[in-house]
């Protein structure tokens, strides 16, 4: 599919992403980085993007790439454990400012899954008129500002969605 990551400490800004089609794509929209890497991720825009049988995620952030998570990676529920926020440097990765609309994915493990880092939170997420078929449903685990308006979730189980220090999360 599409990837942001693994080594960003020059960061990503200004990007559009426009009328794809993934089938069977190990993610679809991927965004990753980890501590040490650095750099900013912003202002991103991802529009019209259909998606069908992806064995992981159709929409996976995640700032534990190759690391100890709290948030096991194949989409199974949050843990408890906690893992300790460490001092934000310039080493720090920052993914913000991210808008995606009218994503549809039929047949995917897992919804979607947000996995920030406690000191350094997925922020300032839009998903809009959008729809995920999944085995499981969707993971919001340490992030700060996600909207989801217009967004269907459809689990074959359990929960629609999963939070795990999830903070200023709408849903209209």
């Amino acid at each position: 599919g599409f990837v942001i990551g693994s080594e960003m400490s020059g960061g990503a800004r200004r990007m559009y992403v426009k009328d794809c089609t993934f089938l069977g794509t190990d993610v679809g929209l991927r965004f990753k980085s980890t501590r040490g890497r650095g750099g900013v991720v912003e202002d991103i825009w991802i529009d019209g993007i259909r998606m069908i049988d992806i064995p992981t995620e159709p929409l996976s952030f995640n700032l534990y790439y190759e690391g100890k998570s709290p948030v096991p990676e194949e989409g199974d529920e949050p843990t408890k454990q906690v893992i300790a926020p460490k001092p934000v440097d310039e080493t720090t990765p920052v993914f913000r400012k991210i808008y995606i609309n009218n994503v549809t994915c039929n047949g995917a493990a897992c919804a979607f899954l947000f996995n920030g880092l406690p000191e350094m939170k997925i922020s300032e997420v839009e998903i809009k008129n959008s729809l995920f078929k999944a085995k499981k449903g969707g993971i919001l685990a340490q992030v700060d500002g996600v909207l989801l308006e217009n967004v269907e979730i459809v689990p074959e189980k359990g929960s629609k969605l999963l939070y795990q220090d999830a903070h200023n999360v709408v849903i209209k």
